[in-house]
């Protein structure tokens, strides 16, 4: 199933804020400049935006823009995390299971 373009905008952003290219305080582009780079309709990228204002994880300056706030990184990242133990390892467990794949044994090769 295809995921709507907003979400998956939303998933390049709090990567960036993760791996700290926009880190606490940071600036986020304007939305027109997102959208251009990306190649997406602004209103797509205000939407993608709109969630992260939501969640608290950035906050608006009235004509400045929008900036990373604090603790945003760690809150994505725990976020991330979670849905990542209750929604995909349980699935890549039971995959390995059923392919023989002993765990230990594939963490002994990294």
């Amino acid at each position: 199933m295809s995921r709507p373009v907003y979400l998956k905008l939303r998933d390049q952003i709090a990567a960036a804020i993760i791996e700290g290219d926009y880190a606490e305080g940071a600036m986020l582009p304007s939305v027109r400049a997102l959208a251009a780079e990306q190649g997406a309709n602004p209103l797509t990228v205000a939407k993608a935006y709109q969630q992260f204002q939501n969640d608290g994880l950035v906050a608006v300056q009235r004509g400045v823009g929008m900036y990373v706030v604090k603790g945003a990184a760690e809150k994505l990242r725990q976020a991330e995390r979670d849905q990542f133990l209750s929604e995909e390892w349980p699935e890549i467990r039971e995959r390995l299971d059923r392919l023989g794949i002993d765990v230990r044994a594939l963490l002994a090769d990294v």
